[in-house]
Order: structure tokens, then sequence, then C-alpha cells
């Protein structure tokens, strides 16, 4: 009966969202409520039960997404985005601009979200496209191939943030896991492709979007330097590095436990981390502007997230009415029954919530509360093993973008592309991301 209702909860949730166009914040919310009356939650214990899921989710990812969209925007602002591109593009040489694009996408994608990062990126891909000729797709897909790639599968983007929260992830392991799994993820399933799809297919490049003048913010003086924008997207990574390095060799028994191993920590907390680095940021990349600037482009950083952050919190919320209901258990005692490896099972999920609804941030925290009674159940599975099953919901949660999907509609307009072709191209790209991510996670979780 439970199983029956979790479907029949997710039916109605695809039917709101797709059919009657309701925000998924809306339909999320409508949904956890009928789950909790259906399930039969006491009713005096519904809303507890929906603002605890809803509360603690946006305390895990709030601070990270707020401070991470900040420091994207400054970089964004300050040309900082060009720089990298430019400097790599020199570096590597313009038969290898797709690859140096790609690796400049990789590095800024950390701090920022998808289509922020597409947005920024692509006037810079147009122009390079236009000087070196051919298809577009062997310059636009290993960048966008990169910011999927970094959006699904590294914190501190909401979907692999409340992933961890929800499974007991170590957040800076999963950093590390997450950019060992990445970087080959984007050349087999990206980078490759692209030269392989670009020979096939003949994208030219978009007039529209060629005849839009993109960066009119970028008007704070001389552009940061190449060194000052790897420091910034290299330091939070270093820092939150520093939490794991001490947390393992606390565990092994090599240091001992004291005040100072204790601030190192604190200092590696992803929320301190990517503070102080929002710190440097400003310091670096401030230019000309006055603090009252600064201010309002930290402003302006934290409106088009607020989208994102409070359907990641519906995603919790109903997460929280599948584990209070006892519905996640009982998916988790199903799966359990099939002998079906747990990573296995939470890809297989993933995808079928992705299909089904097109957000890779909602299949994503949906999948996570459906696996996270699967992990609880399951006995022997070290912190290693949890990062990987966090790779496989964020690769099944990938795959196969198509039409009610906004990322598919996103690269069919930008680069002016009608929907068969959008299919042939893009949601292959997708798909092989999703894929390639899951073989490698499931060999990771394999072998250690």
């Amino acid at each position: 009966m439970l199983i029956t209702i979790m479907i029949v909860a997710i039916i109605v949730l695809l039917v709101l969202i797709i059919g009657l166009k309701l925000h998924p914040f809306v339909a999320l919310t409508i949904v956890s409520l009928l789950t909790a009356l259906s399930a039969g939650i006491a009713v005096d214990k519904i809303v507890p039960t929906l603002l605890s899921g809803f509360g603690s989710t946006l305390a895990s990812v709030t601070l990270l997404v707020g401070l991470g969209a900040m420091i994207g925007r400054l970089l964004e602002v300050s040309g900082g985005a060009r720089v990298l591109s430019d400097t790599l593009v020199d570096t590597f040489g313009e038969k290898r601009a797709g690859f140096a694009i790609g690796v400049a996408s990789l590095l800024f994608g950390f701090p920022i979200f998808f289509d922020a990062g597409v947005v920024v990126m692509l006037p810079i891909i147009f122009s390079l496209a236009r000087r070196l000729g051919g298809s577009i797709l062997y310059y636009v897909f290993p960048s966008v191939g990169a910011f999927a790639v970094m959006h699904a599968f590294l914190p501190p983007h909401p979907g692999p943030v409340v992933s961890a929260d929800l499974l007991g992830a170590n957040i800076g392991l999963l950093v590390l896991v997450g950019i060992l799994c990445a970087i080959p993820t984007w050349f087999i399933a990206s980078y490759l492709y692209s030269l392989w799809i670009g020979k096939r297919v003949f994208v030219p490049l978009p007039q529209a979007f060629m005849n839009v003048v993109i960066g009119k913010e970028h008007t704070g003086g001389t552009p940061p330097s190449f060194g000052k924008v790897i420091f910034i997207l290299v330091l939070p990574i270093l820092l939150i590095m520093l939490d794991t390095l001490c947390h393992t060799l606390l565990v092994a028994k090599v240091i001992e436990d004291n005040t100072f191993v204790q601030t190192l920590r604190f200092i590696g907390k992803t929320p301190v981390a990517l503070l102080i680095t929002l710190l440097f940021a400003l310091a670096l990349l401030r230019q000309n502007r006055s603090l009252k600037e600064l201010e309002a482009i930290c402003e302006k950083a934290l409106g088009p997230i607020c989208s994102v952050v409070v359907v990641t919190g519906a995603g919790g919320m109903f997460g929280g009415v599948l584990r209070a209901s006892g519905i996640g258990q009982e998916l988790s005692n199903l799966f359990a029954h099939t002998g079906m490896p747990i990573i296995l099972a939470a890809f297989i999920i993933a995808t079928v919530i992705r299909v089904a609804q097109g957000s890779a941030t909602v299949s994503l925290t949906t999948a996570a509360a459906l696996v996270a009674p699967m992990v609880q159940a399951t006995t022997g599975l070290t912190e290693l093993d949890l990062c990987f099953i966090v790779i496989a919901i964020a690769s099944g949660a990938t795959v196969l973008s198509h039409v009610n999907d906004s990322g598919f509609w996103l690269m069919s307009r930008l680069l002016e592309m009608d929907t068969k072709t959008t299919l042939k191209t893009w949601t292959v790209l997708e798909t092989l991301i999703g894929l390639v991510g899951f073989a490698i996670a499931f060999i990771g979780f394999t072998l250690f």
C-alpha cells in the first residue's frame, strides 16, 4: 500500500508540474501534504513533519548556494571568466580550443550554477567559434558539459549537497570524490563526444544571440589577472580539503585531536570555506567599485537562486514525508529483496524520476530521500561508499534530458537548434554524462 501511495504521489507530482504547469515548489508542497494524509501520518504531526523536512534541507543548502552564487557573480562581472578562457586558449592553442574552454568551465563551474555559467561563457565561445570556424558544437559542448557535470556532482550546488545531507556523506570527501569522477566523465562524455558530434552535425553561429550585447556590466576597470581567478576558484577546494584531511588523519590516529586541529577543521567546513573565499573575492575583484556597488553585485546574485533554494527545500520536505510515513523504508525492503546493489538501485530510481519530471535538482533530492532508508538499512557502507552513491544518484538525475527539462529548451533557444537536433545532440550529451559518471562511481564503489 505504501509503495502504491508513493507511485501515485509521483504521478500526481508529474501531472501538476507538466500537465497543469504548476511551479515545482507549489506542486511538491501539495503532494507532500497529500502523501502525508494518505500514508496515515497523524494530522497533528503533518505540518511539523513538513516544516522539519523543509527547514533541515534549507539549513544545509542555503548558505552554500548563496555564498557560491556571490562568488560566481563577482567572477562574472569582473571579467574573470573571459580572462580564464582566453588564457587557457592561448596556452593550449587554437586546435585545442574546445578542450581549453572546457577546462575553464570546469573551474568556473565550481561556484556558479549551470544556467548562469552557460550564459556567461556562451558569448566568449561564440566569439571563439566565429574566429576559428566549424560547427559551434566543437566549442559549446565541452563547456556546457563541464557545467552540467559540476552542477550535478559537486557541492556547493544544491543537488549533491542535499543528497550528501540525506545520505550522511561527508561533504569534504564528496568534493574530492566528485572531482575525481567529474574530470574523466567530462573528458569522455563531453569533450570526446564534442569532437565526434561536431563532425556529423553542423550547427552555425546563432545570429540572434550574436547580436545581443552580453557583459555590459564588465565595466569595473582592468579585468583580474589569471592568477587571481585561479586562486579564487581553487581556494575553497583547498580549504574544504583541510577538514577531510584532518578527519582522515584523526581516524588513522596519525595526529591527536587538539585545538589547532579543530581550528583547521572549522576553517575547512564548507560554509566557512566559501565565506573566506567570498571575502577574498570581494578584495581581489573589487577593481574601482565602491562598497555599495559590491553590495549590489552580491544582492543581484541572490535573486536567481531563490527559486532553486525553495524548490530544493520542498524536495527535502517531500523526502521528510517519505521517511516519516515509512514509504522510504518500504522501498528499501522492496529493492533489498531483488538483490540489486544499492548503488544500481540509486541510479535507477534517480533515472526514473529524471525522465518523468525533468528537473535534475528535484530528481536528485527526491531520489536521495527515497534511497536514504536503503542506505541506513545496509550495513558495512563506508564514507567513500556513500560518496559514490551520491554520484550515482547525480548521474541518474542527469541522463535523458528532453522536452520537460528547462536545460533542454535553454540549449535549444540559445543555439537556435530545432527540437530534433537538440534531441540528437544535447540529449545524447546529457545521457553520456550520466552513464559514464555512473560507470566510474560503480567501479569505485566495487573496488574501494
